[in-house]
C-alpha cells in the first residue's frame, strides 16, 4: 500500500532508521507508563514504539491516508490510533504520559503551546522540529534565537539539545536541519503570579524586542516601579526566573 506526501500537512517522512533508534533511545532513558505519539505519518518512530514492553501507547494522526496506511502496515497499531487534529485533541490518557514526534514543522509551535497547556499530565516530551524552532526552545538569555518559546517552555521544562539531523535522513528533504530535544518537566519551577501574567508579560517584551524593556511593556506596569534598573535590559537578556518574578509586580 502506498501513501503520497501532503505539503500542506508539512510532510517529511524519516527514512534513516539510525536516527529513529537513537530517539527511541533518548525516550527509553526515561521511565513512563503512556506514550502518544503525534503524527506518525508513515511510521518510521512507530514501528519502534510499537514494540516497547509494558507501556501503554497510542498515536495520533490527522491525515486519513496515513491512518489507513498505518493500520495496513502495523496491524497492532488498530486500536492504538487516534485519528483526529492534535491541536484539536484532548487528552489521550487519564494519568502522566510522554510524548514523542517528529512534528509537522508548520504547527511545531502550535504543538508546544498544547503541550504547555497539559504540562501537569506530560513530564517528559522528546521531539524533532526544524533545527532552528530547537535552538530557540533550548536557548538561554542573552542569545538572539532566545525568545517568547525559551522563556514559556523553560519556565516549566529543562530543555536538553540532543542531536542534529540531516536533510537527507528524510524523504522528501527539507531545505533545513533538523533538531531533537528533550523536554523534562521543572521539579521546582519559578513561582510566577498566574501563567496569564507571564505569557502576556513575554509576549509584550518580545514583541518589541529591540527596545528597552521599559517602553515595551509600560502598559503593564506602574510607572514608578518602571523605574527600576532591570528595565534598562531589553527583553532576550532576562532570564526565566527575572520573568517570574516580574510578574508579581504587574498592575
Amino acid at each position: 500500500m502506498q501513501y503520497t506526501l501532503k505539503k500542506s500537512l508539512g510532510q517529511h517522512f524519516l527514512k534513516d532508521e539510525s536516527i529513529s533508534r537513537n530517539i527511541v533511545s533518548a525516550l527509553t532513558s526515561h521511565s513512563f507508563n503512556q506514550l502518544l505519539e503525534i503524527g506518525p505519518g508513515a511510521g518510521a518512530l512507530t514501528k519502534f514504539l510499537l514494540q516497547l514492553e509494558h507501556i501503554d501507547f497510542k498515536a495520533i494522526e490527522l491525515d486519513d491516508e496515513k491512518v489507513q496506511y498505518l493500520q495496513h502496515a502495523y496491524p497492532s497499531i488498530k486500536d492504538k490510533l487516534i485519528h483526529q487534529d492534535f491541536l484539536k485533541a484532548t487528552q489521550p490518557f487519564e494519568n502522566s504520559f510522554a510524548v514523542v514526534g517528529n512534528f509537522p514543522y508548520n504547527i511545531s509551535s502550535q504543538i508546544l503551546f498544547k503541550i504547555l497547556e497539559w504540562k501537569a499530565q506530560v513530564p517528559l516530551l522528546i521531539g524533532m522540529f526544524q533545527k532552528e524552532v530547537a535552538q530557540r526552545i533550548a536557548s538561554k538569555e542573552g542569545n538572539k534565537a532566545y525568545g517568547i518559546l525559551s522563556v514559556l517552555v523553560q519556565t516549566f521544562y529543562e530543555v536538553k539539545y540532543l542531536f542534529d539531523v540531516l536533510p537527507s535522513s528524510f524523504n522528501p528533504p527539507p531545505k533545513v536541519m533538523s533538531g531533537v530535544i528533550a523536554l523534562t518537566i521543572r521539579n521546582e519551577p519559578p513561582e510566577i503570579k498566574t501563567e496569564k501574567d507571564l505569557f502576556l508579560l513575554v509576549k509584550t517584551g518580545f514583541n518589541q524586542r529591540r527596545k528597552k524593556l521599559r517602553n515595551a511593556v509600560r502598559s503593564l506596569f506602574n510607572e514608578d516601579f518602571l523605574q527600576d534598573e532591570i528595565f534598562d535590559k531589553r527583553a532576550e537578556q532576562l532570564s526565566v526566573d527575572d520573568f517570574a518574578a516580574l510578574t508579581f509586580k504587574m498592575k
